[in-house]
């Protein structure tokens, strides 16, 4: 997996490349990745042929078997569509597109984001124990991609708001620094009296703070530097 991750440029690639793969080496023909985003569930990636239309039928009727694996955590195995009865027209839906069988299977809850991998056969019983756990391992490397590449933006958030309280933080102490010098005060006054003209103003401090060492200065204040990494 980590070797798939270095050579992809996006979580979309490494999925495909991960579909693509777990397709050629089990029985499946075809194979559709499901995440819930905002309690609505997506096809993010698929092989070629009918895995989208399969995946949109069961989003369109808010049941099937990808659905049920995503909101149990449990595997869904159908043996025959021809003899399934659950989830009312999409077994015949299926058949009638050439699928037989199915695998879907939860993805470990390691991130946010809810999903499962969705495994379509053009024959009927298509899917051994082997694939079983062949594709359970398919489901966890999903799962762990996913979860990288959250950590990875939720480190970037954190980034982006500590650099946005740092120049924050910056302007309030210039803004201090220039009222102490103004009124030949102390640091608590000064702060002091920013604050009380925050709340008459009913702005911000660092807006108040802003507006004042603009004024002095003709120009908004400077922003710091961004963040770098350490190399």
């Amino acid at each position: 997996m980590i070797d798939w991750l270095l050579e992809t440029d996006s979580l979309r690639g490494f999925l495909q490349h991960l579909v693509d793969d777990a397709v050629s080496a089990s029985g499946a023909d075809g194979c559709g990745v499901t995440l819930q985003r905002k309690g609505r569930p997506l096809t993010v990636v698929s092989t070629e042929g009918v895995a989208d239309t399969l995946d949109e039928k069961q989003y369109g009727q808010d049941d099937g078997p990808c659905l049920q694996a995503l909101r149990t955590g449990q595997v869904v195995h159908v043996p025959e569509m021809l003899e399934e009865a659950r989830w009312g027209p999409y077994p015949r839906f299926a058949a009638d597109l050439g699928v037989r069988s199915s695998m879907s299977l939860p993805i470990p809850a390691r991130s946010h984001t809810a999903g499962a991998l969705n495994f379509y056969a053009t024959a009927p019983d298509a899917f051994t124990d082997d694939d079983r756990y062949s594709l359970t391992l398919s489901a966890a490397q999903v799962g762990g991609g996913i979860a990288l590449a959250q950590r990875l933006a939720d480190a970037e958030d954190f980034a982006r708001d500590l650099q946005n309280a740092l120049a924050s933080r910056r302007v309030i102490d210039q803004a201090i620094g220039s009222v102490m010098q103004q009124q030949q005060c102390t640091e608590e006054e000064a702060f002091g009296l920013l604050r009380r003209l925050s709340q008459q103003t009913n702005l911000k401090l660092h807006d108040v703070c802003t507006r004042l060492l603009t004024d002095i200065a003709g120009r908004p204040p400077t922003p710091p530097p961004p963040l770098r990494p350490r190399p």
